[in-house]
């Protein structure tokens, strides 16, 4: 949290900490989920996409279902590579972490 708003003292008056808060909260709303399953395949390409699809969204974490143990091996070595990717792809920071799974690959 930032200095603004602060009393002589050091002391942050509630209505800046409730402010920023708020701000936080808005901030995560406006996320769009549908945004993740548009530029998934742009962003982690042709391979990956046919064995891995977003399942889930929720507060940052993104879960992917993926075809085998194998791929869900490979995709979590290249975790850190594949949410800078779909971050950029989607021109803000929307994913944190991601969690695969072996699970169902709905269709495109």
């Amino acid at each position: 949290m930032k200095d603004e708003g602060k009393k002589a003292g050091g002391v942050t008056p509630l209505k800046g900490i409730l402010n920023s808060v708020l701000r936080q909260c808005r901030r995560d709303l406006q996320l769009d989920p549908d945004l993740l399953w548009q530029v998934w395949d742009r962003a982690v390409g042709p391979a990956i996409a046919r064995n891995a699809r977003p399942a889930a969204f929720k507060q940052r974490l993104l879960i992917v279902h993926v075809s085998s143990s194998v791929w869900l091996q490979e995709l979590h070595f290249q975790k850190g590579t594949l949410i800078e990717r779909v971050n950029k792809e989607a021109g803000s920071t929307i994913v944190d972490d991601i969690q695969f799974k072996i699970g169902p690959l709905d269709a495109p």
